[in-house]
């Protein structure tokens, strides 16, 4: 059965220079590149938020980024304003060679909730249509690469090993956040799900 490559969300907001950069979020992209090659399937996410989001700390008066605050689904990190639809930040990096993927899935756009998985909503349960795409293309396997390794490279390898997909992470092609040591706290979830990490 194919496999499939997932690029999770290397935008230009999430790339030096960008509202919510991850360091040295830009230097995993001729990696990406080059990985395509190898892989029959190739989807990209995209952050895609409305303005105003309630994960914008700018929509929590009092509240900074990067604090926490609890919503009707659970704990949310409130994000600087970030990847807002149509925006230069929301666009994908420009040397990505978005022209391989078959698929570009966007998340994120429900203003009430925050998607950082590209298989549900933070509720766990809302679906976006990705493990639907992915079965009927006879799909069992993925690798995936991207930013943030800490939040959505994490969550959505953990829900992918979930469904019952055979799930790599390529380590060297993601980059994290890592704050309050959010990247440990990401590496021991995957490995708990069953997800390979590799490098």
């Amino acid at each position: 059965m194919p496999e499939a490559l997932l690029v999770i969300d290397v935008q230009n907001d999430f790339c030096p220079g960008g509202a919510l950069a991850v360091p040295d979020g830009d230097a995993i992209v001729p990696g990406i590149n080059a990985l395509m090659a190898g892989f029959p399937v190739v989807i990209l996410t995209q952050d895609w938020h409305p303005a105003g989001h309630s994960s914008f700390a700018s929509q929590h008066p009092g509240k900074a980024p990067m604090e926490l605050t609890e919503m009707p689904y659970g704990p949310q990190v409130l994000w600087p304003d970030h990847c807002v639809q149509g925006s230069p930040g929301a666009g994908f990096h420009p040397d990505l060679t978005i022209d391989r993927a078959d698929l570009i899935l966007r998340k994120g756009f429900n203003p009430a909730i925050d998607s950082y998985s590209a298989f549900f909503e933070n509720d766990r349960t809302t679906p976006t249509g990705l493990e639907g795409y992915l079965r009927t293309r006879g799909i069992d396997r993925l690798t995936l690469v991207g930013l943030a390794t800490d939040f959505c490279v994490n969550y959505s390898a953990v829900d992918a090993a979930r469904l019952g997909f055979a799930t790599t992470v390529r380590t060297d092609l993601c980059r994290a956040i890592d704050f309050g040591g959010s990247l440990a706290a990401a590496q021991t979830a995957m490995q708990d799900a069953g997800v390979q990490l590799a490098a």
